[in-house]
């Protein structure tokens, strides 16, 4: 295969070199849901409702793989997939606070329903049709807001973002308390817990690589942290010679086609159904719009469009088939905009990304040497690039200002993608139509019809579903 030709490098001013640089930079900051993921969903071993590590890690690395794979192959798009944050926090917490109402297979089959609806809404074209129908000022926010909020992971993931939890307050799981005028959320971590130090560490040698302008900066920083992690005594190489140390994956215990169409059909998982749906529906628009707005594929807006639509449709697939693997939602992750950021612009990209996860299958015991910190600091200095798309947003005019300034600050601050844009649309829509109603504005403010239906279905989710999840 000619990959010059087959996958445009020269066209979008990239080398095979970089592509693949980008590629297993991608993988190396998406590598944790390797762990993560089997960690949140086995949470609840309760036989057959529950899910195994084992089996949800073989799910994890061959969904990731196959599907970001398909993303470079058939769309020419440097985005990754994987089982997406968030997502399957709210699918385990489904199951452990159901007390048995809703199994593991009633998950997963939640999960692929929501994306059959995926794919008829992808093939009628009306999920496309929010890439025109979306403001630009709104897409560069929408760009920030993602940068914040994957920096906002690297410093809760390391350690030196932590929650303050005032005395006598007593918060159970999975409720939320309004914060008092003289309580705090966030405070700096410790200087003694190892990890916030090597953080820090990591954080600085991307940057000076970064300065220094060297390619392949963040993944020369991940290494690099690594190494320091040895020393600190934070990556113990004992394990790759361990008797429980598996080199070879037994695909025996895939749970293929886990599926309870019955059990769906008479408990009532409508509302779950609908809230995977909501969630993954924006949470994927922002991935996508962040990712090409900062790889420049939206110069071209027609050009980005298509390619845009046709991630979509990989990424509607994409959900459907984690769920028949065993996983839950796949959706495109925002950890890709560190490949973009080393110059990633082509599916070359994204294929490296895949060959990275199946061969993780093989290779588990090495990917889980890199701690977290050394990933933490590259998501950090990933949000800094990201947080560049700013200076497109005109903050002088009050009616692009506001919603642009909701949609990234709701991003970090709620930890959730689709409470940005949601804030961002309905804010949009009402104060357009305000300054065009008003007559007093300068000029005429453009609004989709689809901004109108999707201002009144994001009202009616908050008022019907309610606002957590």
């Amino acid at each position: 295969m000619n990959l010059d030709r087959f996958f445009k490098l020269k066209q979008n001013g990239t080398t095979v070199r970089t592509e693949i640089m980008a590629g297993i930079t991608t993988f190396m900051t998406m590598a944790y849901i390797l762990a993560v993921n089997p960690d949140i969903l086995s949470a609840f071993k309760t036989g057959a409702t529950g899910g195994d590590w084992t089996s949800i890690f073989l799910a994890t690395a061959i969904a990731a793989g196959v599907m970001t794979i398909a993303m470079g192959l058939f769309v020419n798009f440097p985005v990754a997939l994987a089982p997406g944050m968030g997502l399957n926090a709210y699918f385990a917490t489904i199951i452990l606070t159901s007390q048995g109402k809703f199994t593991f297979s009633m998950a997963l089959t939640a999960v692929f329903i929501s994306g059959i609806i995926f794919i008829i809404l992808t093939i009628t074209k009306m999920r496309q049709m929010l890439l025109v129908a979306i403001p630009d000022s709104l897409k560069h926010a929408i760009t920030v807001g993602i940068g914040l909020f994957i920096a906002m992971i690297g410093f809760k993931n390391s350690g030196i973002l932590t929650v303050a939890v005032e005395s006598g307050n007593d918060i159970k799981a999975h409720q939320f308390t309004d914060v008092l005028s003289f309580e705090t959320i966030f405070h700096m971590g410790s200087l003694e817990n190892k990890g916030v130090i090597l953080t820090l560490v990591g954080i600085l040698l991307i940057s000076i690589l970064l300065v220094m302008r060297v390619r392949g900066a963040i993944l020369f920083g991940i290494l690099g942290t690594t190494v320091v992690g040895y020393f600190m005594g934070m990556v113990d190489l004992a394990t790759l010679t361990s008797d429980q140390t598996t080199w070879v994956p037994d695909m025996s215990k895939l749970r293929f086609g886990d599926f309870d169409f019955a059990g769906v059909m008479t408990t009532g998982i409508v509302s779950v159904i609908v809230t995977f749906t909501f969630v993954e529906l924006f949470d994927t628009f922002g991935t996508m719009v962040g990712t090409a707005t900062r790889a420049g594929i939206m110069k071209n807006k027609e050009e980005g469009t298509k390619r845009v639509g046709k991630a979509m449709f990989v990424d509607a697939i994409g959900v459907s088939g984690g769920a028949l693997v065993g996983t839950s939602t796949v959706t495109a992750f925002v950890e890709s905009s560190a490949g973009v950021a080393e110059g990633g612009r082509t599916g070359l990209t994204a294929v490296t990304t895949g060959l990275c996860f199946l061969l993780a299958l093989f290779l588990a015991p090495i990917v889980m040497l890199i701690p977290g910190s050394a990933t933490a600091a590259a998501l950090i200095v990933v949000g800094v690039l990201m947080v560049q798309s700013i200076k497109e947003i005109d903050f002088q005019d009050f009616v692009i200002a506001i919603p642009a300034f909701l949609t990234i600050v709701m991003m970090p601050f709620t930890y959730n993608i689709a409470n940005g844009i949601s804030f961002g649309i309905v804010t949009y829509v009402v104060l357009a139509a305000a300054a065009n109603l008003s007559g007093k504005s300068e000029k005429k403010y453009s609004i989709h019809w689809l901004m109108w239906v999707l201002a009144i279905l994001i009202i009616a989710r908050y008022i019907f579903i309610g606002s957590q999840g």
